[in-house]
């Protein structure tokens, strides 16, 4: 069903890593570091990637976002419905928003790395040049 590669790209994602290397890190710390919350580094640490190759390059990750949270939100709503916690409307719009809220930062961070996936691609000897 899924190919190595495939996880692997899932994993360097999830992990937040550089598109094309997959070791080096995207943001200049954790998500929930709010000192350095939504910091980009400029280039990779590993294989020297410049990021931002034009000003207000993450801009476009807002629309990823934003589909990343319609797509958990109805995650949530799914699991409300199958644990029959879905009865009462005011609960699951407090629920999703409560769920929304607190993986926020998360989310934000996703999105820069999907965002940059879409520009840079995977080199697998870009380590070696």
């Amino acid at each position: 069903m899924f190919e190595k590669k495939n996880i692997k790209k899932l994993v360097s994602i999830l992990f937040l890593k550089c598109p094309r290397c997959r070791k080096g890190n995207l943001l200049k710390g954790h998500p929930y570091q709010l000192s350095n919350f939504n910091k980009v580094n400029e280039n990779c640490s590993k294989c020297n990637l410049k990021f931002k190759i034009e000003p207000s390059f993450f801009y476009g990750s807002m629309y990823v976002s934003y589909g990343l949270g319609v797509a958990i939100s109805i995650a949530v709503y799914v699991v409300l419905l199958l644990l029959g916690w879905a009865d009462q409307l005011l609960r699951v719009f407090f629920i999703i928003c409560g769920t929304l809220i607190a993986l926020m930062p998360y989310i934000n961070a996703l999105s820069k790395v999907i965002w940059a996936g879409f520009f840079f691609k995977y080199d697998p000897n870009t380590l070696e040049k």
